[in-house]
């Protein structure tokens, strides 16, 4: 999609029977996710806070994944790009044009928290 673009990495927990309720499945280990590769994708840089409190110091970035607007990407994935691993957190959002109808790209909000 993007020329210059990056290929990036989707990791998704795999389903299992919740151990409370075998009827119900429930996300997984993150020891053997599902992954898809993201051609043509990019990471783009959105803001990064620093909270410092007595005992604890935490930065939380925010970014933001623009991709093809059919990639396989919604909350609770996982995005690996440029050795540093993003969590989704909220439901991407692929745009349409009102007008044309075109659609370029979808935007997946990502965070990452150290500390």
């Amino acid at each position: 999609m993007f020329p210059f673009g990056q290929t990036v990495h989707r990791d998704r927990r795999k389903q299992v029977a919740s151990p409370y309720n075998p009827d119900n499945m429930v996300p997984g280990s993150w020891d053997t996710p599902d992954t898809i590769e993201i051609p043509g994708a990019w990471v783009a840089a959105s803001s990064s806070t620093l909270t410092e409190t007595a005992t604890r110091t935490q930065i939380l970035t925010e970014k933001s994944l623009y991709c093809a607007p059919d990639a396989d990407v919604r909350p609770g994935d996982r995005i690996r790009a440029d050795g540093v691993t993003y969590h989704v957190k909220v439901k991407p959002a692929a745009d349409r044009n009102p007008f044309t109808g075109w659609q370029p790209h979808l935007e997946v909000p990502l965070e990452d928290r150290e500390g």
